[in-house]
């Protein structure tokens, strides 16, 4: 005997299957807060944005650099963070979690630079409120985000890291996983880019006011062509941004092809591009062209 399904069901299966096989997109927030105030240039991967010190910290922030206004934050996000503690082989590992830690749809993390901790990436109030903005993207749209402590920038920090890489990653089988690096901790983003394991795992970089590294082009993660975003700011004082952009440029040699993406934030310096960042446009992108 034929099986007969009703109509109904037949309609959800049909959009079911569709939805399945479509990419995650983020749903909005705050959008129209956060976007970039105004493109100077744009030509392919390279963009310009105008940056100013007086509109994009004093007229933003109600502290300077300490306290965004308070339309830029929603802390009703807290309900869903939480300060934890994995033990591995590693070391034992201090985060901050938000959103789903098992069954996420997306995993972003958030490694800070030399001074920083795992507070940095969960503090709602700096950096305009940025910080804030990821929380609450990752919240609201079935995801985990995660703000670690690590020992140090080189191969035991970047063991630890990967360490907890594979503890969620095994919670949400089915996640992609950026890894957005502050400063210096772009070393461990590379790191964990030549790693076999996170190499081979990991869906996409974000290198925020950050340096370079050419054993890139030798890992894993350039292989399976893993989408890399650069935010610099143009009088960054840290990490000079002509050689930043030199390294995109050298990856678009490689490859003329190669998903990457340059934002150069002009008179931004060091910490700009954690402030500017749009996390939402950025994670869309490289959820579009995720491995």
């Amino acid at each position: 005997m034929a099986l007969r399904l009703p109509l109904l069901t037949l309609i959800f299966l049909l959009f079911s299957g569709l939805a399945y096989g479509q990419t995650l997109s983020l749903k909005p927030f705050k959008d129209d807060l956060f976007a970039y105030p105004a493109i100077l240039s744009s030509e392919g991967a390279y963009t310009v944005v105008d940056y100013r010190e007086l509109r994009d910290i004093n007229a933003r922030d109600k502290v300077p650099e300490r306290r965004a206004q308070a339309q830029y934050v929603d802390t009703g996000v807290r309900k869903v963070q939480q300060d934890l503690l994995l033990k591995t082989d590693a070391g034992n590992i201090r985060h901050v979690a938000v959103g789903r830690t098992q069954g996420a749809a997306i995993i972003v993390l958030y490694l800070h630079g030399q001074g920083g901790s795992r507070k940095q990436g969960v503090d709602d109030f700096t950096f305009g409120g940025n910080f804030n903005r990821i929380k609450n993207l990752m919240a609201g749209n079935g995801g985990l985000y995660l703000s670690p402590d690590f020992s140090d920038f080189g191969d035991t920090g970047a063991a630890q890291i990967a360490a907890l890489i594979g503890h969620y990653a095994e919670r949400s089988p089915d996640a992609k996983i950026f890894v957005a690096c502050g400063s210096m901790g772009g070393a461990l983003c590379w790191k964990l880019a030549a790693r076999k394991n996170t190499g081979g795992r990991i869906d996409g970089l974000l290198l925020l006011g950050s340096l370079w590294d050419e054993s890139f082009f030798s890992s894993p993660a350039f292989k399976r062509r893993v989408p890399v975003f650069f935010g610099q700011g143009s009088k960054d004082p840290v990490f000079a941004v002509e050689k930043q952009e030199a390294f995109f440029r050298s990856i678009l040699t490689k490859s003329k092809t190669y998903p990457a993406r340059f934002v150069r934030f002009e008179t931004g310096r060091h910490g700009t591009p954690i402030r500017m960042t749009d996390w939402r446009g950025t994670l869309n992108w490289m959820l579009s062209k995720a491995p």
